[in-house]
């Protein structure tokens, strides 16, 4: 299998939204799915200065996975750094060396860019995502509770500012 990744365009919103929606229920969360082909067109495309990008993997020359990703910044490092919001390989092509392809692309722009971290969440119970992350190096850190302020709460707590 021949495995190429490169940049997201307008044309293959379509196919990004479709792999969004396997990604949510591969993780059972299909439901909290709002995003829409609009929106994500206008996050990915229509400004001048996107603040959130995306890589297509192609295997053979057909849609495969996507990473969904932006730069962060380390207080600690002085630097940038990427997290990776969403990874997803389709089902029956894992295990092709596509996650790993994606994987290595965004570590390849972390180093030709100084960037000093390149992180990302995975769910506790997603064992072979969790195995698959470490054999690429990444360490897990336990120490660290997500936080997430969403909803009704968002719009309460920033009425207050």
């Amino acid at each position: 299998m021949s495995v190429a990744i490169r940049p997201a365009r307008r044309e293959d919103v379509p196919v990004i939204m479709g792999l969004i929606r396997a990604l949510a229920r591969y993780e059972k969360l299909e439901h909290k799915v709002e995003a829409n082909e609009a929106a994500l067109a206008a996050a990915l495309f229509d400004t001048p200065a996107p603040r959130v990008f995306c890589d297509l993997a192609e295997a053979d020359g057909r849609p495969a996975g996507f990473a969904l990703w932006f730069y962060s910044f380390s207080t600690f490092v002085g630097r940038h750094g990427i997290y990776l919001e969403d990874l997803f390989v389709e089902p029956e092509l894992r295990g092709g060396g596509i996650g790993k392809a994606l994987i290595r692309h965004l570590a390849a722009r972390c180093v030709a860019e100084g960037l000093g971290r390149f992180e990302w969440s995975v769910l506790d119970w997603n064992e072979p995502a969790i195995h698959f992350y470490r054999a690429q190096g990444a360490r897990l850190l336990d120490d660290w509770t997500v936080c997430r302020v969403e909803g009704e709460a968002l719009r309460s707590l920033g009425a207050d500012g």
